[in-house]
């Protein structure tokens, strides 16, 4: 007998370079693709990444410094 397929629910993900006030740099920031308009595009990132430093800030008790910008990575 043949087996049903499974439904998989596949999410696309973006990922972001994000460079901060203090300098430092963080890669591969993972944003859904949902999240984001294709009329304003990576604008609507930002404060996704800034939900998910206050978050990891709240977790470790070190605030994160602003974000100076956030850029698309690269495509391997």
């Amino acid at each position: 007998m043949a087996r049903r397929p499974t439904a998989h629910r596949v999410e696309e993900f973006v990922f972001f370079d994000v460079l901060y006030e203090d300098g430092m740099q963080t890669s591969n920031r993972k944003v859904p693709g949902s999240e984001l308009d294709t009329l304003d595009g990576d604008l609507l990132a930002k404060p996704y990444i800034e939900a998910q430093d206050e978050k990891i800030s709240a977790m470790s008790g070190r605030p994160r410094a602003a974000i100076k910008s956030v850029t698309r990575s690269r495509r391997r």
